[in-house]
């Protein structure tokens, strides 16, 4: 057991030992990273069922088959997004699975959030990007937080994640978000929402966001974007701020680009 000096016991280190301490660090981080980089299929099938185990033994109430304890596909997922650590791996996808059964993903349908859905206020266009990545869009303007259930634009969202992730070509691994800003308002600013999207995209689907386009922010999205932006932590790397010709010419052509983007 680590014993854990009193601050005033704590001798504080010399500069050339900081340094020292950071540049050891710095290795060992480097070198875990490279041997993540090098582990064969043999090594990944391994730690799977190594994964998979675990969760049978220590979380048995937790569902089986397709995104379930026992989904292969899913264990490597995130694996990878834990990088191969089994017991973080292990942690965040008993955490998942146990979301996605309470918060009944596999349940969810247009029926269900029908009224929601014919606003297209958020859709999976039809066609993919230039780099092959299916694409969520959602228009800011369409979302209005005083007069829609927050719990049914909860399962709008997930909904339309689901089918954005199922028009994955195989290689692709993650999609494009693209937040439509045009006449966005302080009504349509909704906090909480955000942070729902964030814990989504961070805790149940790890990266599968390969890109964020806000376009055409107006000034009153800034103070929003303030608050949020340090709880995306490394995620707010992904967001680019554009406008409406960046996405007609860098992200479709003409023929894809969705009917709201275009002239």
């Amino acid at each position: 057991m680590a014993v854990r000096l009193p601050n005033a016991l704590r001798l504080p280190l010399s500069p050339s030992s900081q340094l020292r301490f950071r540049n050891e660090r710095r290795f060992v981080a480097l070198r875990c990273s490279a041997e993540y980089q090098t582990l064969s299929s043999s090594d990944h099938s391994k730690l799977v069922l190594e994964v998979k185990e675990k969760l049978q033994r220590d979380f048995p109430s937790l569902a089986t088959g397709k995104n379930g304890r026992d989904d292969e596909e899913m264990i490597l997922w995130f694996l990878k997004d834990r990088k191969f650590s089994v017991e973080e791996a292990v942690y965040k996808l008993s955490k998942a699975i146990k979301w996605r059964q309470d918060f009944g993903v596999s349940g969810l349908s247009e029926e269900l959030v029908k009224e929601l859905y014919e606003t297209r206020k958020a859709y999976v266009h039809d066609h993919l990007d230039k780099f092959g990545r299916p694409v969520l869009v959602v228009v800011g303007s369409k979302h209005l937080p005083a007069r829609q259930d927050p719990m049914m634009n909860q399962r709008l969202c997930v909904l339309l994640l689901e089918r954005a992730l199922s028009k994955l070509p195989a290689g692709t691994e993650n999609i494009l978000g693209i937040f439509d800003l045009r006449s966005f308002g302080t009504e349509n600013g909704d906090f909480q929402f955000l942070k729902f999207l964030i814990d989504v995209f961070y805790y149940y689907y790890p990266k599968r966001l390969g890109q964020v386009l806000f376009v055409d922010a107006p000034f009153v999205f800034q103070p929003m974007w303030q608050l949020v932006k340090p709880l995306l932590k490394s995620y707010a790397s992904l967001v680019r701020f554009c406008d409406v010709e960046t996405v007609r010419r860098e992200y479709f052509t003409n023929d894809t680009v969705p009917q709201d983007f275009k002239n």
